[in-house]
């Protein structure tokens, strides 16, 4: 049993209100029709710093079938992987002028419409309309802090995913012993040249002089040994990681050379602690083993008004999750996770 995937481009230019014409790009896996659960669940997907929409869709080696976008969708899901506005395919623009504040209203007009196309049955030729779908939204690092932003101001989805985001404090794991990244804070709202032209070589400088890195990566990044466990094949960590983010223009699938000027913000403590206090629908707060936050067991009180809260920290993973040999039993926690939204969405309507 096959999902069919396709790519669209959603026009954002209002809400992204940059003076100019902005698209995001998003790939669709659709399951096979008769496969959908009742209600149907819709979940999109929203990628990290320096990663695109292909994070939600590339196979490891020795696998098939589109990644994790395919494997939920092979279970009745329909599955959007959507790139932000300069991310990946989506329109570039002055990547100082991307903030959270107007990459989540972009991804919020880019979820009514794709969820407006389906509820119509419009989005594909024989693909039948879904009347009542329940909408989730997950997010991977700075995706899952948009996310989170996105509920918070929008309120898009019936359930939330932050998986690999801190809403305390999103801090890079380093090996032990090793001190953490002396990353300044860059406070949001601070002036849009700030993040890139001040602070970036301070980061790029202490990414410099932290180690030792992963053993069978050599130089590749210190990093290496956070973003990706032991049994990641070497040569998959070294095209993830060499030169991490723009990789010289050497992008892999799952990559983006390019990101919006909000990810200075991301590793500040606090940074979306108003929309974190907004969500009121269900959460799901998902780490690896080796992850960004220090203390997993406590993000949820960053959720005050969120009464139904899940807690997973998956074993021999590490931050880029769906790399992780034990990636499956992230996404079926995932996938129960969002049946259970569903049921309770159901029982309400």
């Amino acid at each position: 049993m096959t999902a069919e995937r396709f790519d669209l481009r959603i026009d954002v230019t209002d809400a992204a209100a940059l003076g100019e014409r902005a698209e995001t790009a998003v790939t669709v896996v659709l399951p096979v029709a008769d496969t959908v659960p009742e209600p149907p669940i819709v979940c999109f997907g929203f990628p990290g710093g320096g990663y695109s929409r292909g994070y939600y869709s590339f196979d490891m080696p020795g696998a098939e079938g589109s990644g994790e976008a395919g494997w939920h969708a092979r279970r009745g899901w329909v599955f959007v992987a959507c790139d932000h506005l300069g991310v990946g395919e989506s329109s570039l623009h002055d990547e100082n002028a991307l903030l959270m504040d107007n990459v989540a209203a972009a991804n919020a007009a880019t979820v009514r419409d794709v969820v407006a196309r389906l509820r119509a049955g419009s989005l594909v030729d024989g693909f039948p309309a879904l009347a009542s779908p329940v909408v989730l939204g997950i997010g991977q690092s700075m995706g899952g802090c948009l996310a989170v932003v996105q509920q918070g101001q929008h309120a898009s989805f019936d359930g939330v995913g932050a998986l690999g985001f801190s809403a305390i404090h999103t801090t890079p794991p380093m090996p032990p012993g090793e001190p953490p990244l002396p990353i300044p804070f860059i406070p949001r709202g601070s002036p849009p040249a700030q993040p890139t032209v001040v602070n970036e070589p301070l980061l790029r400088r202490a990414l410099a002089v932290v180690g030792p890195p992963r053993a069978d990566t050599g130089s590749v990044s210190p990093m290496a040994w956070g973003f990706h466990y032991d049994d990641v094949p070497e040569d998959i960590v070294r095209q993830d990681m060499q030169d991490f983010y723009t990789r010289h223009g050497d992008v892999p699938p799952w990559g983006s050379a390019t990101c919006p000027g909000l990810r200075a913000w991301v590793l500040t403590p606090g940074v979306i602690a108003a929309e974190a206090a907004a969500v009121d629908v269900p959460l799901l707060l998902a780490f690896g083993e080796r992850d960004v936050a220090a203390d997993p067991w406590m993000e949820p009180k960053a959720y005050p008004r969120a009464q139904d809260i899940t807690l997973f920290v998956c074993s021999r993973m590490g931050h880029m999750h769906n790399f992780a040999g034990t990636r499956e039993r992230l996404w079926s926690r995932i996938h129960s996770w969002g049946s259970s939204v569903a049921t309770a969405a159901g029982a309400e309507r």
